[in-house]
């Protein structure tokens, strides 16, 4: 199997695990009564996991204080990510995983395509097609069907 083909099973399984990850971090909410805790000891796992797996995986440690250099832009991933967590543990029991992640998937590709066409945070310019803004407004018609149905 090529890289490329690999890289898209793990996308494909990184975002299955997105809606999963809601629903246990949900359970945990309700359990500790709080969506933020719950976020929290989301974030204390996945930190102890990450630790573990680069130390069976060979990392070396000692780069981690190469960290002081990064641009301040680089610290705020932190940042969003708990922000995603947090969101996502408070929406699940209001307005459910589907229409959560749909929206989410929509705010994604709105972003996405900002980020592409201006080339923010370094990554390569790819400039907005009328194919990528249609498929924005179809993912904004499987949001519209998903909260009416």
């Amino acid at each position: 199997m090529s890289n490329t083909y690999l890289y898209l099973l793990i996308a494909l399984a990184a975002g299955a695990v997105m809606p999963t990850q809601a629903g246990t971090n949900n359970k945990m909410a309700t359990i500790v009564g709080s969506p933020i805790l719950a976020a929290l000891i989301s974030f204390a796992v996945g930190t102890v996991a990450l630790f573990v797996y680069a130390l069976l995986s060979g990392e070396t440690l000692t780069s981690l204080a190469e960290a002081k250099n990064a641009p301040p832009i680089a610290w705020i991933g932190g940042f969003l990510g708990a922000f995603f967590v947090a969101a996502a543990v408070m929406l699940v029991p209001r307005i459910g995983v589907a229409m959560t992640f749909s929206l989410i998937i929509a705010g994604q590709m709105i972003v996405t395509l900002a980020i592409d066409h201006f080339g923010l945070l370094g990554v390569p310019v790819k400039e907005v097609s009328l194919a990528r803004l249609g498929g924005i407004l179809l993912i904004t018609a499987g949001v519209v069907l998903i909260r009416r149905y």
